[in-house]
């Protein structure tokens, strides 16, 4: 097994940065490293869900708080689309803290004084996991789209590769939101004797055909742009308009009509009439959005990402929704947010009726589906009452 660390930049979403920089300093986690282990190799390939093998997969992951003697007090917290392993602290580089450092640390809801906290890249990722932009080990060139196509389920066996690594016997739970939440409910249909509690968040049991749409937009964007050549444009070079179209539309999906009109409404950034120029602070906001994923990620990487949401049905190949649903026998807490317009509350809703011991918590929020990453109050208070009740 191979160890090694990795540093990167980690950007967000203005409100949701905003509220980390001005978290309470108290509870942190302190200074983090980003670590990467090696999980496959020519004796122990990945096979992928739809064919394709993997002889070399390195995982970047952080762990916050120390593992138990039994290797039963963890917790897998699990990231959305753009997001990383650097789920809390701060990198010697100096960056703004984890994506969800509010929640985590001693004290917090996710307390490292009780649990060790893991959070990985997941596989295809461009933050130090294996994916399209690392080198093929056959050509000594990146992967590009030579990268085979995985899914959810990879991700997840990734997943258990790495906490086999890491000695953990049980997870205490594994909590996500948005792709992240589908990863939560793969890991309790597939790895049921591996976690004791589920937390899927903002998420449904299978894409929709609304998510579908807004996604092949997004991808049409970065193939439609001439800088994106076939894919193998230098990663140093990102197609930069087709990769910012795909936030600015991603953006309007994370979001809802109420937050998007109360922050700018009509307000303009210049008096300009001019056709082609940004006149009002939405596509300002827009265009902002846009540019910091461009400097951060992967727009091959986006291509494989969105596909493997896409993909996502938690019961294809494994019967009826209903059946598979009712299998899952772990407690679960089941949340969802009033004004999200990409995963309605109606698709949480099916999966507590359909969860034999679920219960559920509403994100009350303005700010639609990046409401599990701005509202921290809500979301802490539901996921530390729902951890005191887990065995």
């Amino acid at each position: 097994m191979m160890r090694r660390t990795l540093t990167h930049e980690t950007w967000g979403d203005h409100a949701a940065l905003l509220a980390r920089s001005q978290a309470d300093p108290r509870g942190s986690v302190g200074p983090v490293s980003t670590q990467v282990i090696d999980v496959a190799t020519p004796r122990d390939p990945l096979l992928l869900q739809y064919g394709g093998v993997l002889k070399h997969v390195a995982v970047a992951f952080e762990i916050y708080g120390e593992l138990n003697a039994d290797g039963d007090n963890a917790i897998l917290v699990c990231h959305a689309l753009t997001g990383s392993a650097h789920a809390a602290g701060v990198h010697s580089r100096g960056e703004l803290p984890g994506w969800w450092d509010p929640l985590i640390g001693p004290g917090k809801a996710l307390d490292t004084n009780r649990y060790a906290v893991i959070c990985s890249n997941v596989l295809g990722g461009c933050y130090g996991t294996t994916g399209p932009t690392s080198l093929n080990p056959d050509t000594g060139k990146p992967y590009r789209l030579t990268f085979p196509r995985f899914t959810i389920r990879d991700m997840v066996e990734v997943q258990r590769r790495l906490i086999d690594h890491l000695g953990v016997s049980t997870l205490k739970a594994v909590i996500g939101g948005s792709m992240g939440g589908m990863q939560v409910l793969e890991w309790a249909v597939r790895c049921p004797d591996r976690l004791r509690s589920i937390v899927p968040i903002a998420i449904g049991a299978r894409h929709s055909a609304w998510a579908i749409g807004l996604n092949e937009v997004a991808r049409r964007a970065i193939t439609s742009d001439p800088a994106w050549w076939q894919g193998e444009y230098p990663l140093a070079e990102q197609p930069e308009v087709g990769l910012g179209l795909a936030r600015a539309i991603a953006m309007l999906s994370y979001r809802s009509m109420t937050s998007l009109e109360a922050k700018f409404g009509r307000e303009r950034v210049s008096a300009s009439r001019d056709l082609l120029s940004a006149s009002f602070e939405i596509e300002s906001y827009l265009s902002y959005q846009g540019v910091k994923l461009v400097r951060r990620f992967d727009a091959n990487t986006y291509l494989y990402l969105t596909r493997a949401m896409d993909d996502y049905d938690l019961a294809e190949g494994r019967g009826k929704l209903s059946a598979v649903l009712r299998g899952v026998m772990v407690p679960a807490l089941v949340m969802g947010i009033h004004s999200d317009v990409l995963y309605p509350e109606h698709e949480q809703k099916q999966l507590l009726e359909l969860l034999p011991k679920a219960r559920y918590a509403a994100i009350n929020s303005p700010h639609g589906h990046d409401a599990f990453l701005i509202e921290f109050p809500q979301v802490a208070v539901q996921v530390r009452n729902f951890l005191e009740s887990v065995v």
